[in-house]
């Protein structure tokens, strides 16, 4: 079995695995952390950002004029692009299918199918694919909505890039960024997948068995088992223990793996998720009773939805419910609809309420009471409706593009607005960067529900896997948390660890394959009781293979020679051995062997323990034999009447059936 990293973060993974003569790529994650090295799209052209300078380098103005001086860092003045994973590394073309784990973990796809030329199939959930197609939508209609004057190439020369300071001259991979897809690339990747259930198997080539299994991170999220007769491996990503509005995770059927690969483990380790929440709450409370307005960038769905419903109660207890919440997006009207309809898909609680019948989630009743209320956009019937005090929930959580962008360069000047982060995955004075400076509070509360190290730890502890593979940065503590040796994954024995652009060969070797017995084959089995429970038959036959089937089959009549004068040695060669009429089997009981020789005639006889086994002499006759655990060796001096009478006493010894 062979591993190879395609991505750089753990969050975001893309992994290939070649296993029994198949290709599986695991996820195929994009980097947006590439964002943050931009200027932000604003919707209405800024007049702030219109007169940033031209980074200069040693005095002299950058050639390109693609660079601009920010909040004290140095931005791209072009349209945002994305990392992709290190495609370069595998022929694409080569990979039988892809599994995917949740909607945050697909967003390379379109890049995959239409540009890469991928072949095979894509195995996903249902509520996978139709959230993850509202993140690729919204991704789209944000990059496209504001025309970008110029797509800058030039600042990713050699001689430039070199020269640039920090934090751009440390970005990652930059020969790996591309702008962002079209929205006729995404329904034509997602035309392509082929939707799964949990726990429902899907034989590959008749070769491995992939099954998704609940994972707790999110509406459809699972992780993937592949199976074949003898070997499992686990792919564990973007799981949760919490109580959220998801399904709980199904663990048991991954014990005893052979393999297990970990992705996906929290990346706010210092921050627990309950208290975050708590945190939210009261600083969104304080900000809307100080008068002022909150700003939450965020994604379409996921923890969106527990936002909601924590809120709902909060604020009532608050006095609060007066206050408008708004969530803004191309895609929300879908969002909110499609949460209500994939009730198998939820924990039993809201499960539960499909049947009385209730809506699943509270802001149903928020969206009924007009407490709650949901854009396409900020233009039309929002700007007739908008009032302040209020919340906003909108995307990007980026702050590069969006409506996010906007409330931002709206609300920035005024220390009574707020703006919350939420979403882990990008670091806020990162994505502050651009808008300062800035006279708003802003408060990071990240609430990420994957389960965190020591979670994780307890789950490779019962689960045992034989061999563990984790991404390089989970075997040592945070870099901001160096001395928290216990945000760390350890294992017995020690994990293996991979990084982007890594290789790994893991000691996973098939021993066994399963066989099946033709009609006739199994018609002519005699089997013989060997000891109480066991039986065993004689077989023979031919072994055919195909498509990754085994299969004994009747071994064919040979046919008659053409030449009647075909020589006797031919005619040998062309004959089928004779069966034998009896097997023999088991190991020799040296007491009743040695018994068996005085039967025979042979007294003198001196048995010696070796490290093998046992050497017997017969010094009458001048003649050694040697049983050894899986042979046994007459020495007679070239007595070959001896030694075929000690061959046959020596069979009469063993069973045989």
């Amino acid at each position: 079995m062979k591993l190879y990293c395609l991505s750089e973060k753990p969050n975001a993974p893309c992994i290939v695995v070649t296993f029994k003569g198949t290709t599986l790529m695991l996820d195929c994650s994009l980097d947006l952390q590439s964002l943050q090295h931009f200027i932000p799209l604003t919707l209405v052209p800024s007049t702030r950002l219109a007169k940033l300078s031209t980074w200069k380098c040693n005095g002299e103005k950058d050639q390109c004029n693609e660079l601009k001086e920010c909040g004290g860092r140095v931005l791209i003045d072009s349209c945002p692009e994305v990392c992709l994973p290190e495609f370069d590394m595998f022929n694409i073309s080569n990979i039988d299918a892809i599994l995917i784990s949740n909607y945050h973990c697909m967003l390379a796809l379109p890049f995959i199918t239409e540009y890469a030329g991928f072949k095979g199939t894509i195995y996903a959930t249902e509520p996978t694919v139709q959230f993850g197609k509202l993140y690729m939508d919204e991704l789209v209609e944000f990059m496209g909505r504001v025309g970008k004057r110029i797509v800058a190439s030039r600042w990713k020369q050699p001689d430039i890039l070199k020269k640039l300071p920090a934090p751009l001259k440390s970005a990652l991979n930059i020969p790996s960024w591309r702008n962002c897809y079209t929205q006729q690339d995404v329904n034509s990747a997602l035309a392509k997948v082929k939707l799964v259930s949990f726990a429902e198997k899907t034989n590959l080539f008749g070769a491995v068995t992939v099954v998704p299994l609940s994972s707790g991170y999110c509406l459809g999220g699972c992780n993937w088992m592949i199976q074949s007769d003898f070997e499992k491996i686990s792919y564990v990503a973007g799981s949760s223990f919490l109580t959220t509005h998801a399904a709980p995770i199904n663990q048991q059927p991954m014990k005893d793996s052979d393999v297990m690969i970990i992705t996906g483990v929290t990346q706010t380790p210092g921050h627990n998720p309950d208290t975050m929440l708590g945190e939210f709450c009261s600083n969104l409370a304080v900000t809307v009773k100080n008068g002022g307005n909150v700003l939450v960038p965020c994604y379409p769905s996921g923890v969106l939805f527990d936002l909601f419903e924590c809120l709902w109660g909060y604020m009532d207890n608050m006095g609060l419910s007066q206050i408008p919440i708004y969530f803004i997006s191309p895609v929300a009207d879908c969002s909110l609809a499609y949460s209500q309809i994939f009730s198998e898909w939820l924990c039993s609680a809201k499960h539960s309420k499909v049947y009385l019948p209730e809506p699943p989630f509270p802001h149903a009743d928020l969206i009924k009471n007009n407490r709650l209320k949901h854009y396409s956009s900020i233009h039309g019937e929002f700007s007739n409706q908008f009032k302040t005090p209020c919340v906003v929930f909108t995307g990007h959580p980026s702050l590069r593009f969006g409506d996010a962008v906007h409330f931002m360069e709206m609300w920035g000047k005024s220390s009574l607005n707020t703006v919350l982060f939420t979403e882990p995955d990008f670091p806020y004075l990162d994505a502050l960067a651009p808008f300062q400076p800035l006279s708003m509070k802003a408060c990071y509360c990240p609430i990420d529900p994957a389960m965190g190290f020591s979670q994780a730890n307890k789950m490779i502890k019962d689960l045992k896997p034989g061999h563990l593979i984790i991404p390089a940065g989970y075997s040592r503590p945070p870099a901001s948390l160096p001395h928290k040796t216990d945000l760390q994954i350890e294992s017995d024995p020690s994990p293996v660890t991979f990084t982007r652009g890594e290789i790994l060969n893991v000691p996973v070797k098939r021993k066994f394959e399963k066989i099946e017995i033709s009609e006739q084959i199994s018609d002519d089995l005699t089997p013989t009781e060997v000891r109480p429970g066991v039986l065993v038959s004689a077989v023979t036959g031919v072994l055919v293979v195909k498509d990754n089937q085994y299969v004994l089959q009747n071994v064919p009549p040979s046919n008659p020679p053409v030449d009647i004068q075909v020589s006797r040695k031919r005619r040998r060669e062309e004959e089928v051995p004779k069966k034998p009429k009896h097997y023999i089997y088991g190991c020799i009981n040296v007491d009743e062997f040695v018994q068996s020789l005085d039967k025979a005639g042979i007294s003198d006889v001196k048995v010696e323990e070796s490290p093998r086994g046992h050497i017997i002499h017969l010094q009458e006759e001048d003649t050694i034999i040697q049983l050894e655990e899986s042979s046994t060796h007459i020495v007679s001096e070239g007595n070959e009447a001896l030694r075929r009478k000690l061959r046959d006493i020596l069979i009469k010894s063993l069973p045989s059936f």
